[in-house]
């Protein structure tokens, strides 16, 4: 196997803030407040370049200087951005999340309008990038019909396909193609919503569940990220629970982008699936710990002085 990945979805601006002395709700909060990179798909393709695989981004932004220096800083992580559209006349997706004093999410807010221009007809006009990569990976920000699109390709190219729901609002989405999936990586929230099940809480053993109905329901691989409680999993073989890795959580951002991506660096590099997970667990720990949406000096051996056993 070689190490070629496409990655399809949302290119953003974050903004977090994170309350110094909790939230009071109807009036301004002091707090410490963040601006930096993200996007579900921008910030696997990050990843997996800091980690040395060949990573192609099929993105949106808009013609303006935010989504220009987005595309510079992706790149300048190993990211091939060729494929990075600037669309005149849109603005920049972004993303303002309001955290916990503990850093994990309260609310967060989304403007993903400019990734209806990763279009069918523009994925299918690129369908040679689909030939030649070992996975592919889509978020949920896009398009019913751009994920088909992205679907029926894989299929014609018989390409392992990796799914993030980037949102449990989201997530409905991917119920129709679950059979076609080789690995999916929610949130539990996210979980609940593709098994289309109205029961949630911070629990591994409902995660577990989770998990295990995904595969049930067709997926090869499933990975329920679990913010700071670790991450449950299931695949056609077996089931388990990795713990948290931690010294002290600064923000969950990005947490579960870097679990795909150190899943599919792993599975890239012939790791057994659970192998690969624990690759997943590690990146976590060390994301939960950083302010940015991706661990700036992310390296495989940082990962594995991380490795949980």
């Amino acid at each position: 196997m070689g190490d070629k990945v496409l990655v399809i979805g949302a290119t953003l601006l974050d903004t977090k803030g994170k309350p110094i002395e909790g939230l009071e709700p109807n009036t301004s909060n002091p707090a410490e407040i963040r601006v930096t990179r993200g996007g579900t798909a921008r910030n696997v393709a990050e990843n997996l370049g800091r980690l040395g695989a060949d990573v192609t981004l099929i993105s949106t932004v808009g013609d303006d200087l935010i989504g220009r220096r987005l595309i510079e800083q992706t790149a300048a992580s190993g990211v091939n951005t060729e494929h990075v559209r600037i669309i005149p006349g849109e603005a920049t997706g972004t993303y303002i999340a309001i955290l916990e004093d503990d850093g994990s999410l309260s609310v967060a807010l989304d403007d993903v309008q400019v990734i209806r221009h990763i279009s069918p007809h523009y994925l299918y006009s690129h369908r040679a990038l689909f030939k030649d990569v070992d996975f592919v990976m889509m978020d949920g920000s896009l398009t019913t019909e751009a994920m088909g699109m992205v679907v029926s390709l894989c299929g014609d190219y018989d390409v392992p396909l990796v799914a993030d729901p980037s949102s449990n609002r989201l997530a409905f989405k991917l119920r129709p193609y679950l059979p076609l999936i080789h690995l999916i990586v929610p949130n539990e929230a996210e979980a609940v919503e593709l098994c289309h099940v109205g029961l949630i809480s911070d629990d591994p053993d409902l995660s577990l569940e989770l998990a295990r109905s995904l595969v049930q329901g067709g997926v090869e691989n499933v990975v329920v990220t679990l913010s700071d409680f670790g991450l449950a999993y299931a695949t056609s073989q077996e089931t388990g629970y990795v713990p948290p890795k931690y010294m002290e959580m600064v923000d969950s951002t990005g947490t579960g982008d870097a679990v795909t991506a150190a899943i599919i660096f792993g599975m890239l590099n012939d790791l057994p699936p659970v192998e690969a997970i624990r690759l997943g667990a590690a990146a976590a720990g060390l994301t939960l710990q950083t302010t940015e949406t991706v661990v700036p000096d992310l390296s495989l051996d940082l990962l594995y002085e991380h490795l949980i056993i």
